[in-house]
Protein backbone atom coordinates (compact mmCIF):
# COMPACT_ATOMS: atom_id res chain seq x y z
CA UNK A 1 0.00 0.00 0.00
CA UNK A 2 1.34 3.42 -0.88
CA UNK A 3 2.75 5.49 1.94
CA UNK A 4 1.20 8.94 2.33
CA UNK A 5 3.68 11.80 2.08
CA UNK A 6 2.65 15.44 2.58
CA UNK A 7 4.70 17.94 0.59
CA UNK A 8 4.35 21.66 1.33
CA UNK A 9 6.14 24.64 -0.17
CA UNK A 10 6.46 27.37 2.41
CA UNK A 11 5.33 30.21 0.14
CA UNK A 12 2.36 28.65 -1.63
CA UNK A 13 1.37 26.13 1.04
CA UNK A 14 0.77 23.78 -1.86
CA UNK A 15 -0.23 20.20 -1.14
CA UNK A 16 0.91 17.64 -3.67
CA UNK A 17 -0.90 14.32 -3.82
CA UNK A 18 1.58 11.49 -4.20
CA UNK A 19 -0.33 8.49 -2.79
CA UNK A 20 -2.01 6.39 -5.47
CA UNK A 21 -5.24 6.19 -3.49
CA UNK A 22 -5.76 9.98 -3.30
CA UNK A 23 -8.52 11.25 -5.58
CA UNK A 24 -7.21 13.46 -8.38
CA UNK A 25 -9.11 16.47 -9.68
CA UNK A 26 -11.08 15.77 -12.84
CA UNK A 27 -11.42 12.03 -12.21
CA UNK A 28 -14.70 12.07 -10.24
CA UNK A 29 -18.00 13.92 -10.06
CA UNK A 30 -19.49 12.41 -6.88
CA UNK A 31 -18.11 12.23 -3.34
CA UNK A 32 -19.30 10.42 -0.22
CA UNK A 33 -18.57 12.74 2.70
CA UNK A 34 -18.34 11.35 6.22
CA UNK A 35 -20.37 14.13 7.78
CA UNK A 36 -20.62 15.12 11.44
CA UNK A 37 -22.18 18.57 11.02
CA UNK A 38 -19.29 20.31 12.77
CA UNK A 39 -17.09 23.11 11.48
CA UNK A 40 -14.67 21.02 9.40
CA UNK A 41 -17.15 18.81 7.57
CA UNK A 42 -19.66 21.62 7.05
CA UNK A 43 -17.00 23.74 5.38
CA UNK A 44 -15.91 20.67 3.38
CA UNK A 45 -19.39 20.11 2.05
CA UNK A 46 -19.40 23.53 0.40
CA UNK A 47 -15.68 23.52 -0.46
CA UNK A 48 -15.86 20.21 -2.39
CA UNK A 49 -18.64 21.60 -4.57
CA UNK A 50 -16.58 24.70 -5.35
CA UNK A 51 -13.13 23.14 -5.66
CA UNK A 52 -14.01 19.92 -7.48
CA UNK A 53 -17.40 20.73 -9.01
CA UNK A 54 -18.64 17.45 -7.56
CA UNK A 55 -21.92 16.32 -6.03
CA UNK A 56 -21.70 15.58 -2.31
CA UNK A 57 -23.53 12.70 -0.63
CA UNK A 58 -23.32 13.13 3.13
CA UNK A 59 -23.24 10.11 5.44
CA UNK A 60 -23.70 10.41 9.22
CA UNK A 61 -22.65 7.24 11.07
CA UNK A 62 -24.20 6.88 14.52
CA UNK A 63 -22.06 4.73 16.82
CA UNK A 64 -23.59 5.92 20.06
CA UNK A 65 -22.71 9.61 20.14
CA UNK A 66 -25.37 11.74 21.75
CA UNK A 67 -26.45 13.87 18.81
CA UNK A 68 -29.69 15.20 17.42
CA UNK A 69 -29.18 14.22 13.80
CA UNK A 70 -32.28 16.00 12.51
CA UNK A 71 -30.70 19.48 12.35
CA UNK A 72 -27.46 17.95 11.00
CA UNK A 73 -29.28 16.39 8.05
CA UNK A 74 -31.23 19.59 7.44
CA UNK A 75 -28.04 21.64 7.38
CA UNK A 76 -26.31 19.27 4.94
CA UNK A 77 -29.18 19.51 2.49
CA UNK A 78 -29.29 23.32 2.77
CA UNK A 79 -25.58 23.43 1.98
CA UNK A 80 -26.17 21.57 -1.25
CA UNK A 81 -25.76 17.89 -0.41
CA UNK A 82 -27.58 15.70 -2.93
CA UNK A 83 -28.43 13.33 -0.11
CA UNK A 84 -27.78 13.06 3.61
CA UNK A 85 -28.46 9.82 5.41
CA UNK A 86 -28.03 8.79 9.04
CA UNK A 87 -27.03 5.17 9.63
CA UNK A 88 -27.33 3.85 13.20
CA UNK A 89 -24.85 1.02 13.73
CA UNK A 90 -24.55 1.43 17.51
CA UNK A 91 -25.62 -2.16 18.18
CA UNK A 92 -23.18 -3.50 15.61
CA UNK A 93 -20.37 -1.36 17.01
CA UNK A 94 -21.08 -2.64 20.53
CA UNK A 95 -21.32 -6.30 19.52
CA UNK A 96 -18.20 -6.23 17.37
CA UNK A 97 -15.66 -3.57 18.35
CA UNK A 98 -16.62 -2.91 22.00
CA UNK A 99 -17.01 -6.59 22.79
CA UNK A 100 -13.61 -7.29 21.27
CA UNK A 101 -12.11 -4.46 23.32
CA UNK A 102 -13.28 -6.25 26.47
CA UNK A 103 -11.88 -9.54 25.23
CA UNK A 104 -8.44 -7.93 24.83
CA UNK A 105 -8.64 -5.68 27.93
CA UNK A 106 -8.04 -2.72 25.60
CA UNK A 107 -5.42 -0.35 26.97
CA UNK A 108 -3.06 1.94 25.06
CA UNK A 109 -0.31 3.70 27.01
CA UNK A 110 -1.79 3.14 30.45
CA UNK A 111 -5.43 4.09 30.55
CA UNK A 112 -6.78 4.70 27.04
CA UNK A 113 -9.43 2.11 26.15
CA UNK A 114 -9.33 3.01 22.43
CA UNK A 115 -12.84 4.38 21.94
CA UNK A 116 -11.77 6.50 18.94
CA UNK A 117 -9.72 3.97 16.91
CA UNK A 118 -12.42 1.35 17.51
CA UNK A 119 -15.01 3.79 16.20
CA UNK A 120 -12.97 4.40 13.04
CA UNK A 121 -13.18 0.70 12.20
CA UNK A 122 -16.98 0.79 12.40
CA UNK A 123 -17.30 4.05 10.45
CA UNK A 124 -14.97 2.84 7.69
CA UNK A 125 -17.00 -0.34 7.21
CA UNK A 126 -20.23 1.63 6.80
CA UNK A 127 -18.58 4.15 4.48
CA UNK A 128 -17.41 1.40 2.14
CA UNK A 129 -20.84 -0.23 2.18
CA UNK A 130 -22.60 3.02 1.30
CA UNK A 131 -20.07 3.97 -1.37
CA UNK A 132 -21.03 0.72 -3.11
CA UNK A 133 -24.75 1.31 -2.48
CA UNK A 134 -24.63 4.85 -3.94
CA UNK A 135 -22.24 4.04 -6.78
CA UNK A 136 -19.49 6.39 -5.55
CA UNK A 137 -15.75 5.71 -5.77
CA UNK A 138 -14.41 8.64 -3.69
CA UNK A 139 -14.80 8.87 0.10
CA UNK A 140 -14.00 12.12 1.90
CA UNK A 141 -13.06 12.32 5.59
CA UNK A 142 -12.32 15.26 7.85
CA UNK A 143 -9.11 14.02 9.47
CA UNK A 144 -6.20 16.43 9.68
CA UNK A 145 -2.69 15.91 8.35
CA UNK A 146 -1.17 15.61 11.83
CA UNK A 147 -3.49 13.12 13.50
CA UNK A 148 -4.00 9.37 13.59
CA UNK A 149 -7.43 9.29 11.94
CA UNK A 150 -6.14 10.06 8.45
CA UNK A 151 -4.07 6.88 8.65
CA UNK A 152 -6.97 4.83 10.01
CA UNK A 153 -9.51 6.00 7.44
CA UNK A 154 -7.11 5.86 4.50
CA UNK A 155 -5.93 2.38 5.45
CA UNK A 156 -9.30 0.83 6.35
CA UNK A 157 -11.25 2.19 3.40
CA UNK A 158 -8.67 1.19 0.81
CA UNK A 159 -8.14 -2.20 2.45
CA UNK A 160 -11.86 -3.01 2.44
CA UNK A 161 -12.15 -1.82 -1.16
CA UNK A 162 -8.86 -1.10 -2.99
CA UNK A 163 -10.81 0.50 -5.84
CA UNK A 164 -11.92 3.43 -3.70
CA UNK A 165 -10.12 6.78 -3.62
CA UNK A 166 -9.68 9.16 -0.68
CA UNK A 167 -10.28 12.89 -0.45
CA UNK A 168 -8.93 14.64 2.67
CA UNK A 169 -9.58 18.41 2.35
CA UNK A 170 -7.86 19.36 5.61
CA UNK A 171 -4.61 18.07 4.10
CA UNK A 172 -5.22 20.15 0.98
CA UNK A 173 -6.42 23.54 2.08
CA UNK A 174 -4.35 26.11 3.96
CA UNK A 175 -7.19 27.11 6.27
CA UNK A 176 -6.73 27.12 10.03
CA UNK A 177 -9.60 27.45 12.48
CA UNK A 178 -9.89 31.22 11.97
CA UNK A 179 -9.95 30.83 8.18
CA UNK A 180 -12.55 28.07 8.37
CA UNK A 181 -14.84 30.22 10.50
CA UNK A 182 -14.38 33.12 8.06
CA UNK A 183 -15.13 30.79 5.12
CA UNK A 184 -18.29 29.60 6.89
CA UNK A 185 -19.46 33.17 7.48
CA UNK A 186 -18.76 34.13 3.87
CA UNK A 187 -20.76 31.20 2.49
CA UNK A 188 -23.61 31.32 5.00
CA UNK A 189 -22.64 28.06 6.68
CA UNK A 190 -24.22 27.88 10.16
CA UNK A 191 -21.67 26.62 12.68
CA UNK A 192 -21.53 26.73 16.47
CA UNK A 193 -17.72 26.85 16.51
CA UNK A 194 -15.99 30.06 17.54
CA UNK A 195 -12.50 31.15 18.52
CA UNK A 196 -13.66 31.14 22.14
CA UNK A 197 -14.67 27.47 22.04
CA UNK A 198 -11.22 26.00 22.42
CA UNK A 199 -11.96 22.34 23.09
CA UNK A 200 -12.51 19.78 20.35
CA UNK A 201 -14.58 16.70 21.19
CA UNK A 202 -15.06 13.25 19.74
CA UNK A 203 -17.55 10.77 21.13
CA UNK A 204 -19.14 7.36 20.68
CA UNK A 205 -20.70 4.62 22.81
CA UNK A 206 -17.32 3.53 24.23
CA UNK A 207 -16.05 6.96 25.29
CA UNK A 208 -15.30 10.61 24.64
CA UNK A 209 -12.19 12.76 24.21
CA UNK A 210 -11.35 16.44 24.54
CA UNK A 211 -8.36 18.18 22.99
CA UNK A 212 -7.16 21.74 22.50
CA UNK A 213 -6.55 24.76 24.69
CA UNK A 214 -4.85 24.21 28.04
CA UNK A 215 -5.05 20.44 27.56
CA UNK A 216 -2.26 20.62 25.00
CA UNK A 217 0.12 22.48 27.32
CA UNK A 218 1.65 19.80 29.54
CA UNK A 219 2.59 22.40 32.17
CA UNK A 220 -1.02 23.45 32.72
CA UNK A 221 -3.59 21.61 34.81
CA UNK A 222 -6.68 21.02 32.63
CA UNK A 223 -9.91 22.50 33.98
CA UNK A 224 -11.86 19.28 34.21
CA UNK A 225 -14.99 21.00 35.51
CA UNK A 226 -15.12 22.87 32.18
CA UNK A 227 -13.92 20.00 29.99
CA UNK A 228 -15.81 16.85 31.04
CA UNK A 229 -19.02 16.22 29.12
CA UNK A 230 -20.76 13.55 31.18
CA UNK A 231 -18.49 12.06 33.86
CA UNK A 232 -18.69 13.30 37.44
CA UNK A 233 -15.47 14.58 38.97
CA UNK A 234 -14.37 11.94 41.53
CA UNK A 235 -14.39 14.48 44.36
CA UNK A 236 -18.06 15.19 43.64
CA UNK A 237 -19.05 11.52 43.22
CA UNK A 238 -21.30 9.86 45.83
CA UNK A 239 -19.80 9.44 49.30
CA UNK A 240 -21.13 5.89 49.48
CA UNK A 241 -19.61 3.10 47.36
CA UNK A 242 -21.79 1.17 44.92
CA UNK A 243 -21.49 -2.52 44.07
CA UNK A 244 -22.15 -3.67 40.52
CA UNK A 245 -22.64 -7.31 39.53
CA UNK A 246 -21.54 -8.51 36.09
CA UNK A 247 -21.90 -11.95 34.51
CA UNK A 248 -19.64 -13.19 31.69
CA UNK A 249 -19.81 -16.26 29.48
CA UNK A 250 -16.98 -17.12 27.10
CA UNK A 251 -15.45 -13.73 27.92
CA UNK A 252 -18.60 -11.91 26.76
CA UNK A 253 -20.76 -9.74 28.99
CA UNK A 254 -24.18 -11.31 29.57
CA UNK A 255 -25.66 -9.40 32.48
CA UNK A 256 -25.12 -6.23 34.53
CA UNK A 257 -26.91 -5.11 37.69
CA UNK A 258 -26.48 -1.80 39.48
CA UNK A 259 -28.44 -0.34 42.38
CA UNK A 260 -30.95 1.13 39.92
CA UNK A 261 -30.71 -0.90 36.71
CA UNK A 262 -30.63 -4.49 35.53
CA UNK A 263 -29.81 -5.34 31.93
CA UNK A 264 -29.02 -8.44 29.92
CA UNK A 265 -28.86 -9.46 26.29
CA UNK A 266 -28.16 -6.47 24.04
CA UNK A 267 -24.53 -5.39 24.33
CA UNK A 268 -25.17 -1.72 23.51
CA UNK A 269 -27.75 -1.45 26.30
CA UNK A 270 -25.45 -3.09 28.84
CA UNK A 271 -22.62 -0.72 27.89
CA UNK A 272 -24.97 2.23 28.39
CA UNK A 273 -25.77 0.96 31.90
CA UNK A 274 -22.04 0.66 32.59
CA UNK A 275 -21.53 4.19 31.26
CA UNK A 276 -24.19 5.65 33.50
CA UNK A 277 -23.05 4.01 36.72
CA UNK A 278 -19.38 4.55 35.88
CA UNK A 279 -19.92 8.24 35.09
CA UNK A 280 -21.87 8.69 38.32
CA UNK A 281 -18.85 7.49 40.31
CA UNK A 282 -16.19 9.30 38.29
CA UNK A 283 -14.60 6.32 36.55
CA UNK A 284 -12.46 6.35 33.43
CA UNK A 285 -11.12 9.92 33.46
CA UNK A 286 -7.62 9.88 31.95
CA UNK A 287 -5.03 12.61 31.39
CA UNK A 288 -3.22 10.83 28.60
CA UNK A 289 0.15 11.93 27.24
CA UNK A 290 -0.19 10.06 23.99
CA UNK A 291 2.32 8.98 21.36
CA UNK A 292 0.63 9.30 17.99
CA UNK A 293 1.48 7.20 14.96
CA UNK A 294 3.25 10.08 13.18
CA UNK A 295 5.59 10.63 16.12
CA UNK A 296 3.79 13.55 17.78
CA UNK A 297 3.40 13.55 21.54
CA UNK A 298 0.11 15.14 22.61
CA UNK A 299 -2.22 15.20 25.59
CA UNK A 300 -5.93 14.53 25.68
CA UNK A 301 -8.61 14.15 28.34
CA UNK A 302 -10.56 10.92 27.98
CA UNK A 303 -13.87 9.87 29.51
CA UNK A 304 -14.47 6.11 29.28
CA UNK A 305 -16.43 5.21 32.43
CA UNK A 306 -18.24 2.15 31.08
CA UNK A 307 -15.15 0.81 29.35
CA UNK A 308 -13.12 1.19 32.56
CA UNK A 309 -15.70 -0.78 34.56
CA UNK A 310 -16.21 -3.57 32.02
CA UNK A 311 -12.55 -4.11 31.17
CA UNK A 312 -11.48 -4.28 34.81
CA UNK A 313 -14.28 -6.75 35.57
CA UNK A 314 -13.36 -8.94 32.60
CA UNK A 315 -9.67 -8.82 33.47
CA UNK A 316 -10.34 -9.88 37.07
CA UNK A 317 -12.38 -12.89 35.96
CA UNK A 318 -9.84 -13.81 33.29
CA UNK A 319 -7.11 -13.77 35.92
CA UNK A 320 -9.09 -15.99 38.29
CA UNK A 321 -9.47 -18.79 35.74
CA UNK A 322 -6.06 -18.63 34.02
CA UNK A 323 -2.63 -19.89 35.00
CA UNK A 324 0.23 -17.50 35.68
CA UNK A 325 1.84 -18.37 32.34
CA UNK A 326 -1.43 -17.81 30.47
CA UNK A 327 -1.89 -14.43 32.14
CA UNK A 328 1.65 -13.32 31.31
CA UNK A 329 1.27 -14.30 27.67
CA UNK A 330 -2.22 -12.79 27.42
CA UNK A 331 -0.83 -9.47 28.62
CA UNK A 332 1.56 -9.49 25.66
CA UNK A 333 -1.29 -10.39 23.30
CA UNK A 334 -3.49 -7.61 24.71
CA UNK A 335 -0.72 -5.06 24.30
CA UNK A 336 0.00 -6.12 20.72
CA UNK A 337 -3.70 -5.99 19.79
CA UNK A 338 -4.10 -2.53 21.36
CA UNK A 339 -1.05 -1.23 19.49
CA UNK A 340 -2.31 -2.55 16.14
CA UNK A 341 -5.78 -1.07 16.67
CA UNK A 342 -4.36 2.28 17.73
CA UNK A 343 -2.11 2.45 14.67
CA UNK A 344 -4.95 1.72 12.25
CA UNK A 345 -3.82 -1.82 11.44
CA UNK A 346 -6.91 -3.70 12.57
CA UNK A 347 -7.03 -5.70 9.33
CA UNK A 348 -3.42 -6.87 9.67
CA UNK A 349 -3.25 -10.70 9.46
CA UNK A 350 -1.70 -10.83 12.94
CA UNK A 351 -4.97 -9.56 14.47
CA UNK A 352 -6.73 -12.76 13.36
CA UNK A 353 -4.07 -14.86 15.08
CA UNK A 354 -4.35 -12.81 18.26
CA UNK A 355 -8.13 -13.24 18.17
CA UNK A 356 -7.81 -17.00 17.88
CA UNK A 357 -5.75 -17.14 21.05
CA UNK A 358 -7.95 -14.70 22.97
CA UNK A 359 -11.15 -16.53 22.05
CA UNK A 360 -9.63 -19.87 23.01
CA UNK A 361 -8.44 -18.60 26.39
CA UNK A 362 -11.77 -16.91 27.08
CA UNK A 363 -13.80 -20.09 26.68
CA UNK A 364 -13.28 -20.56 30.41
CA UNK A 365 -13.84 -16.88 31.31
CA UNK A 366 -17.26 -17.62 32.76
CA UNK A 367 -18.74 -16.46 36.02
CA UNK A 368 -19.79 -13.50 38.15
CA UNK A 369 -17.79 -10.48 39.21
CA UNK A 370 -18.82 -7.88 41.79
CA UNK A 371 -17.14 -4.52 41.28
CA UNK A 372 -16.87 -1.80 43.92
CA UNK A 373 -17.17 1.75 42.57
CA UNK A 374 -16.05 4.67 44.71
CA UNK A 375 -14.68 8.15 44.00
CA UNK A 376 -13.13 7.48 40.59
CA UNK A 377 -11.89 3.98 41.34
CA UNK A 378 -13.26 0.51 40.68
CA UNK A 379 -11.96 -2.92 41.70
CA UNK A 380 -13.19 -6.48 41.77
CA UNK A 381 -14.19 -7.45 45.31
CA UNK A 382 -15.82 -10.79 44.47
CA UNK A 383 -15.11 -13.28 41.68
CA UNK A 384 -16.82 -16.65 41.24
CA UNK A 385 -16.48 -19.13 38.37
CA UNK A 386 -16.83 -22.87 37.76
CA UNK A 387 -13.33 -22.65 36.26
CA UNK A 388 -11.75 -20.76 39.16
CA UNK A 389 -8.23 -21.90 40.01
CA UNK A 390 -8.70 -20.93 43.64
CA UNK A 391 -7.90 -24.05 45.65
CA UNK A 392 -10.75 -23.60 48.10
CA UNK A 393 -13.26 -23.26 45.27
CA UNK A 394 -11.89 -26.33 43.56
CA UNK A 395 -12.03 -28.53 46.65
Amino acid sequence: KAVLICIFTMQEKQYTKVATYEAQEGTFDKVLLLYSGGLDTSVMLKWIQEKYNAEVYALCVNIGQREDFGPIVEKALKLGAKKCEVVDVTSRFAAEQCNEAMLFNADYEDGYHLFCPLGRIAISKVAVEYAYKWGINVICHGATGKGNDQIRFDSYITTLNPGLKILAPVREWSMGREEEIAYAEKHGIPVTASLNKIYSYDENLWGCSAEGGDIEDFKKIPKLDEILKFTTLPEFAPDTPEYVELVFFGGMLMFIQTQKETMSGKMADMIQVANRVGAKHGLGITHLIEDRVLGLKVRGIYEEPGAELLIKAHKALEKAVSTREEIQFKELVDKQWSQLVYEGRYFHPLVDSLKSFAISLNKKVEGTVVMKLYKGRTEAVSVSSPYSLNSEAAS
